[in-house]
C-alpha cells in the first residue's frame, strides 16, 4: 500500500522542510519494521520548489495470517485461500494507519526538535492514496474530509476492470487531498479516517482505543458532523466504547463552547483517564494470591533477576523466609541495591537471602521450601535444557507448590507495536500457546507427582486468552520417576 505527501515552497521557505517535519532525511531511503511488514520512506523529488515523501508499506500476508490466527476479513477458517489472497497488501487500511503512527510518530505529535517552529506552520499539502477502501463510496469520503478544511477532496472510484466497464466500480477509490494545513493535523485525520473508511481493523479493539481516538481527533473530531459514525467505525462498532467516546467528545465540545476546561464540566474525566494496571504488576499480584492460597511461608524466587518479586514478598509478613536465586551476579547486585540490603534492619534482613545458582543443576540449598516461583523464566532457556530445570526443581528441590508463569504467544496479536513473527523479548528462546503450555505442565506434573491447575493473568481475551499464563503445581505424591538424574 502506498501514500505520498507533497508540498511546495520557495528559497525563503523551502519545500524540503518536509524532511524536518517527518524526521526523515530527503536524501535517504529508510526502512522500518512494523506490526505486519516493512515500511519504506523515500523522496521521489526533493527541491526547494517541491518535495514529495512516499510511504510504501510491504505487508507480509503469511505473517498477517499467523498474527490473526485465521480471523478477520479475508481470513475466515472456511476460506483458506482468502487468508493469503486479499486486499491487505495493496489497499490503505488500519495497517497503514498503524504504520503512519509508528514511522511518523513525532510528526503526528507535532514535534520537531531541530526546527520547533515548523509544526505550527500551515503549509500547502497534497496527499495521494492510489487505493483506498471506501465502504460508503466517494460520497462518504466527502462527508468525512470536506468539513476538515481541505480545498480539494477528490475520490475517484476505481473500476473493477478497465477492460469491462459494464462491471461497474469497485469499492476502492483513488484519494487526492489538497489544502493548506498543519502536517500534524493532516496525519491525525488520516490515522483515524483510514480504518473508518475501510470499516475494519486488523487488531483487537481494547478500551485504550478510545484514548487513541480522542488524542488523534483533538481539535477536529468533537465538532465534526459525522463524529458518531467515525467513533462507531473506528471502535469496530463496540457499543460501550463508542458511547464512552461520544460522551467524552460532547464534554470537549461543551468545554470549547464555554471557554472552560473539560475537568470543570465533569470531575469524572480524571477517573476515565486512569492508566491500566501494568501486566508486570498484575503478574506479581496473581503470584502473591496463589502463594497465600497455598499457605506458603518459606518461598523461593528462582530466576529472581533484579528482585522485583522478592521486594513484593518482603512487604507481606506472611512470608517468613524468602530466597532469591539467579545465575547472574550482576542481577543479584542490582537486586541487593533495590532491596537496600545494606541498610535493612536485622529483623527484615533475616527474612531474605540472595543466592547465585543455575537452575539447570540440582542444589541442596533449595530443598525443604514451601513454594518456588519461576516467573517469566522458562522461556529464556533453550528447549534442550528444560528437562534439567524440571528435574532440579520438581525432582530434587521438590517444594510443595511451584508456580510457573510464561507468555501466551497467542496473545501477541494484540500487541499493536510487536512486529509480526517476533517474540516479546530478544532473549526469549520460545513462547508457547496455551495448548503447548498445558501439555508441558501436564507431563511435568505426571512425571514428578504434582497436580497442575491453570490461572489466567491479565485480561482474559475470549479469542486468544490472557497475555500471561500461570500453572500452579501442587505436590500430591512423594514418589517420582527417577529419570534424568544425571542433571
Amino acid at each position: 500500500m502506498f501514500l505520498t505527501i507533497s508540498t511546495t515552497g520557495s528559497l525563503e521557505r523551502p519545500a524540503t522542510d518536509l524532511g524536518f517535519l517527518l524526521h526523515k532525511h530527503p536524501g535517504k531511503v529508510q526502512a522500518f519494521s512494523t506490526s505486519h511488514g516493512t515500511a519504506h520512506v523515500f523522496y521521489p523529488e526533493a527541491t526547494d520548489a517541491r518535495c514529495t515523501a512516499a510511504l510504501l508499506l510491504e505487508v507480509d500476508p503469511v505473517a498477517l495470517v499467523r498474527r490473526g490466527q485465521g480471523k478477520g476479513r479475508g481470513g475466515a477458517p472456511d476460506a483458506a485461500l482468502a487468508q493469503y489472497v486479499n486486499d491487505r497488501p495493496y489497499a490503505a487500511s488500519s495497517l497503514l494507519a498503524v504504520a503512519l503512527s509508528s514511522v511518523f510518530r513525532s510528526a503526528l505529535k507535532g514535534r520537531c526538535t531541530a526546527r520547533p517552529e515548523l509544526p505550527e506552520q500551515a503549509r500547502p499539502l497534497r496527499i495521494e492514496i492510489p487505493a483506498l477502501p471506501a465502504r460508503g463510496g466517494a460520497a462518504l469520503v466527502h462527508r468525512l474530509f470536506d468539513p476538515l478544511g481541505w480545498d480539494l477532496v477528490r475520490a475517484e472510484p476505481v473500476p473493477l476492470d478497465e477492460q469491462f466497464p459494464e462491471w461497474g466500480d469497485s469499492r476502492y477509490v483513488r484519494l487526492v487531498l489538497e489544502g493548506e494545513l498543519r502536517l500534524a493535523d493532516a496525519l491525525r485525520q488520516l490515522y483515524v479516517l483510514l480504518p473508518v473508511l475501510d470499516d475494519a481493523k486488523h487488531y483487537w479493539v481494547a478500551p485504550d482505543e478510545v484514548d487513541k481516538l480522542l488524542r488523534a481527533g483533538d481539535g477536529w473530531l468533537a465538532a465534526h458532523p459525522e463524529n458518531g459514525l467515525i467513533s462507531a467505525r473506528y471502535l469496530a462498532r463496540h457499543k460501550r466504547l463508542t458511547r464512552d467516546a461520544l460522551e467524552r467528545l460532547e464534554l470537549v465540545r461543551l468545554a470549547e463552547a464555554d471557554g472552560s476546561e473539560v475537568e470543570e464540566l465533569d470531575n469524572a474525566v480524571g477517573e476515565i483517564e486512569e492508566k491500566p494496571v501494568p501486566l508486570a504488576v498484575q503478574r506479581r499480584e496473581a503470584i502473591l494470591a496463589a502463594l497465600r492460597t497455598a499457605g506458603a511461608a518459606r518461598v523461593l524466587d528462582l530466576g529472581c533477576g533484579q528482585g522485583q518479586l522478592v521486594q513484593a514478598f518482603l512487604k507481606d509478613v506472611a512470608f517468613t523466609e524468602i530466597v532469591g536465586v539467579d545465575v547472574s551476579m550482576r542481577a543479584l547486585g542490582m537486586a541487593a541495591k533495590r532491596l537496600r540490603l545494606e541498610r535493612m534492619g536485622e529483623r527484615q534482613s533475616s527474612r531474605v537471602q540472595l543466592l547465585q545458582g543455575s537452575l539447570a543443576y540440582t542444589d541442596k540449598r533449595l530443598t525443604g521450601y514451601d513454594a518456588a516461583v519461576l516467573s517469566e523464566v522458562i522461556e529464556h532457556l533453550d528447549l534442550p535444557r528444560l528437562p534439567a530445570l524440571e528435574y532440579a526443581v520438581f525432582g530434587s528441590a521438590r517444594p510443595r507448590t511451584v508456580l510457573v508463569t510464561t507468555p501466551n504467544v497467542e496473545y501477541n496479536v494484540r500487541w499493536e507495536t510487536l512486529p509480526a513473527g517476533h517474540v516479546r523479548h530478544g532473549d526469549h528462546r520460545f513462547e508457547w500457546t496455551r495448548a503447548e503450555f498445558r501439555t508441558w505442565a501436564g507431563e511435568v506434573a505426571e512425571r514428578y507427582g504434582y497436580a497442575a491447575e491453570f490461572v489466567p493473568v491479565g485480561d482474559d481475551d475470549p479469542e486468544v486468552g490472557p497475555p500471561t499464563q500461570m500453572a500452579v503445581f501442587t505436590q500430591i505424591s512423594t514418589d517420582i520417576q527417577k529419570e534424568g538424574e544425571v542433571a
